[in-house]
């Protein structure tokens, strides 16, 4: 058999054609649809539908409870991946078991349980209460659900980075006369940011388009703890195609830039290595 009749991978074509339909079909379709629509809009009709004070709340409390909640994801992800990998302890396999939990957990239940816990009256809520502070149907209640469920997509990302450093690194950082707060900002910071970044957008972009947890604790309350995706819903429940494809426009274009930025971070990292 010549050179020419041999195909770098077998079964290119059909895996080339089924990734094209799939992408044809589930994601391009769909978005090309949305702008459609929303480009049908007269220019007035798409500004009383999409840049109305009402709707610039929800969108800026979507994006800024998003990125407050994968900033924490990001610190905590950290912490919880450097514990499982460098510490030994009594049920650790449950632990890290337990991190895959959000995955699992219809995000309603989630909501429920996290607006029951948190209430005033709550089993964690009444010892807060009386310190000031209010969680659910609150900002902070979003941001303590999009956490919850922004955390694995972090831990799982630096996970495989932390167990793959080799020890003799550190133990030359160390032998060098490098604390340990040395070691791991000189050393192992570094290795570990393309992966943080990563797991910072993972965890902005299922916040971004989080619904069923949110609209449990946050009280969907108008220009205070309404999200986009609320919004967007009750547009189409009251048969506002236009209205609610103009809001999703906006809230998609916005999350493509800041998916971006947070991309380009990446690779920008990953190119100068530092």
């Amino acid at each position: 058999m010549t050179s020419a009749n041999r195909h770098v991978l077998p079964g290119l074509r059909l895996s080339l054609s089924v990734t094209g339909l799939y992408l044809l079909l589930l994601v391009i379709i769909p978005l090309a649809a949305c702008v459609i629509r929303a480009v049908q809009l007269s220019p007035a009709e798409f500004v009383a539908a999409a840049l109305t004070r009402r709707a610039l709340a929800a969108v800026a409390l979507t994006f800024g409870a998003s990125f407050v909640a994968a900033f924490v994801d990001v610190a905590l992800g950290l912490l919880v991946a450097w514990v499982l990998v460098r510490y030994d302890f009594p049920m650790r396999k449950f632990a890290d078991a337990l991190v895959d939990l959000p995955f699992a957990l219809p995000t309603a239940v989630a909501g429920l349980v996290y607006a029951s816990l948190y209430s005033d009256g709550g089993w964690i809520g009444q010892w807060l209460t009386p310190l000031g502070f209010h969680v659910a149907y609150t900002r902070l209640g979003i941001v303590v659900v999009l956490v919850f469920l922004g955390l694995p997509f972090v831990v799982r990302t630096v996970q495989p980075v932390l167990e793959g450093f080799d020890a003799e690194v550190e133990e030359a950082a160390a032998s060098l006369g490098a604390t340990r707060w040395q070691t791991f900002r000189a050393v192992l910071l570094p290795q570990l940011t393309p992966a943080l970044l990563t797991g910072f957008a993972l965890a902005l972009a299922r916040a971004l388009g989080e619904y069923g947890s949110v609209i449990f604790i946050s009280g969907n309350m108008p220009f205070r703890t309404e999200i986009a995706s609320k919004l967007i819903v009750e547009q189409l429940e009251q048969f506002n195609e236009g209205g609610a494809t103009a809001i999703a426009v906006v809230l998609l274009g916005a999350s493509f830039i800041m998916l971006g930025v947070v991309n380009w971070l990446e690779r920008r990292r990953a190119y100068y290595g530092a």
